[in-house]
C-alpha cells in the first residue's frame, strides 16, 4: 500500500508575495535618493564654483594690474647739449683821444684790416695852435735856463776873488735851477699837445675786422670813451674773429666733467650738418647761485670767418659720468610730499617705493642719478594711492601698437 508523499518531498512552489514588494520598494527608494542626490549636486555645485570663481575675481580686481619696464642703464659717455655764445677773441671799441672834426676815413664795416693800418683822420686846429705855442713857451724857458746857467757860473768865478758875497752864489744857482725846472716842465707839455696831435690819425689796434662806423666826414669828434653829462661815442668797433671764444652754461651736475683740454663741436643754424671743433680752455671755477651752472670758455679756430661774433650756437659736448645712470620712462615717476618716488615690483609681488635723484630730462625719458640699482622691475603709470608693501598685479606686456 502506497504511503502519500511528504511535505519536504514536494517539488517548489510559489515564492510568499510579502518578500517581493519589499526589494522593490528598495530599490526604488535606492534610485530615488540617487537621483535627489544627482540633482542637488548638480545645482549646488555650479553654484559654489561660482561664488569661488567670483571671490577670486573680486580679490583680483581689487589688486591693481600695472605694467612693469627695466631701467636702460645711460651710456658711459653722453653728449650734453648746450645753448652756447660765439664773441670774438679780441673785442674794442674804438674812440678818439682828441677833440676835432673828422676829415676822412678809410675802413667801413666788414672791412678786414691789419694792425697798424690807417682808420681815420680827424682835424684838430686848436691842439695844433696849442702845440705852436707849447713850443714857443719851450724856447723861452730855454733861454731863460741858459742865461741863468750863465750866470750861476760866472757868480761862482767872483767868488774866488771874493769879488761877491756867498748869498749871491746861492741866489744864482737857485734861480738856474728853478730856470731849468720851468724848461722841464715846457718839455713835457710839448710831448703832451705831440701825443695829442699824434691821435689825430687813428690806427687799428689789432687784426680784425671792422663791426661798426659811427661817424662821417665833418662830424664833431670827442675825445675819450666818457666825460662830461654826454658820452662820446665810439668811432669804430673792431673785433679779432680769426678765432673765436664760445661760451657756455654747464649744469652743476656735469660741472666735474668739463675739465680743460677737452674737445666739443658746435652746430650752428645756418650750416645744418656741418659741425665745427672748438676746445674748452677754462671755467669760472665757480657756480652760478642764480641758475646752479658753470661758466665754460671754448675756443675754436675760426680761419675762414663762418662762425660770426654774436652768433647762437649748440654746443655738443662729450661727458663720461663714473657713476653709473639709468634711463626711465617720464611715466615712471611718482610725485610725493615727501620727494620723488618710482614703485618697484619685489619677488611677492609688492610694492616697494624708492626714492630717487632725477639728472637731465630728454623729453620722454628722464636721468636717474641715484637710487636704482638697475635689476628692478619699475611699474609704469603707478597709482597715486600706492603704498609701500601693497600686493600688486603684474599685466601681460603691452603689445606695440600696429602689431599682432
Amino acid at each position: 500500500m502506497e504511503s502519500e508523499p511528504t511535505h519536504s518531498e514536494a517539488g517548489p512552489g510559489p515564492a510568499p508575495s510579502g518578500s517581493g514588494s519589499g526589494n522593490r520598494l528598495a530599490v526604488w527608494l535606492g534610485g530615488t535618493l540617487l537621483v535627489v542626490a544627482v540633482v542637488v549636486a548638480a545645482g549646488i555645485l555650479p553654484r559654489l564654483k561660482a561664488r569661488a570663481a567670483l571671490k577670486t575675481e573680486t580679490r583680483e580686481m581689487a589688486t591693481p594690474a600695472v605694467s612693469i619696464v627695466r631701467p636702460e642703464r645711460a651710456k658711459a659717455a653722453e653728449e650734453l647739449v648746450l645753448p652756447a655764445t660765439l664773441l670774438p677773441w679780441t673785442d674794442a671799441p674804438i674812440y678818439a683821444r682828441t677833440n676835432g672834426y673828422l676829415k676822412r676815413w678809410y675802413f667801413d664795416i666788414g672791412a678786414r684790416v691789419r694792425s697798424g693800418q690807417l682808420l681815420a683822420e680827424i682835424d684838430t686846429p686848436e691842439v695844433d695852435q696849442q702845440l705852436g705855442q707849447a713850443r714857443a713857451d719851450l724856447v723861452t724857458a730855454q733861454a731863460n735856463e741858459k742865461l741863468a746857467s750863465i750866470t750861476a757860473a760866472r757868480y761862482h768865478d767872483l767868488l774866488k776873488t771874493e769879488s761877491v758875497s756867498k748869498q749871491d752864489v746861492d741866489n744864482a744857482e737857485g734861480d738856474y735851477a728853478a730856470k731849468r725846472a720851468i724848461v722841464q716842465s715846457a718839455q713835457a707839455n710839448v710831448r703832451r699837445l705831440e701825443e695829442l696831435q699824434s691821435f689825430e690819425k687813428i690806427y687799428a689796434p689789432f687784426d680784425g675786422v671792422v663791426t661798426a662806423r659811427n661817424i662821417d666826414v665833418g662830424a664833431l669828434i670827442d675825445a675819450g670813451s666818457s666825460g662830461g653829462m654826454a658820452p662820446a661815442r665810439e668811432l669804430f668797433h673792431m673785433a679779432a674773429i680769426w678765432k673765436m671764444r664760445v661760451y657756455a652754461n654747464v649744469p652743476q651736475p656735469n660741472s666735474q666733467s668739463a675739465l680743460p683740454g677737452m674737445t666739443a663741436d658746435l652746430v650752428l643754424p645756418e650750416y645744418p650738418g656741418r659741425r665745427f671743433p672748438c676746445k674748452l680752455i677754462n671755467t669760472a671755477n665757480a657756480i652760478d647761485p642764480a641758475t646752479r651752472t658753470l661758466l665754460a670758455q671754448f675756443e675754436a679756430a675760426n680761419a675762414s670767418g663762418a662762425l660770426l661774433p654774436g652768433a647762437y650756437a649748440e654746443l655738443h659736448m662729450k661727458l663720461s659720468s663714473e657713476n653709473p645712470t639709468f634711463l626711465l620712462p617720464v611715466n615712471t615717476l611718482l610725485f610725493r610730499s615727501e620727494g620723488l618716488r618710482v614703485v618697484a615690483v619685489d619677488s611677492g609681488n609688492r610694492a616697494r617705493l624708492i626714492p630717487i635723484t632725477l639728472g637731465r630730462d630728454f623729453g620722454n625719458q628722464v636721468e636717474i642719478i641715484t637710487g636704482l640699482q638697475g635689476d628692478e622691475q619699475v611699474v609704469q603709470d603707478p597709482p597715486d594711492s600706492v603704498v609701500e608693501g601693497e600686493a600688486l598685479r603684474l599685466a601681460a606686456p603691452r603689445t606695440p601698437q600696429g602689431k599682432p
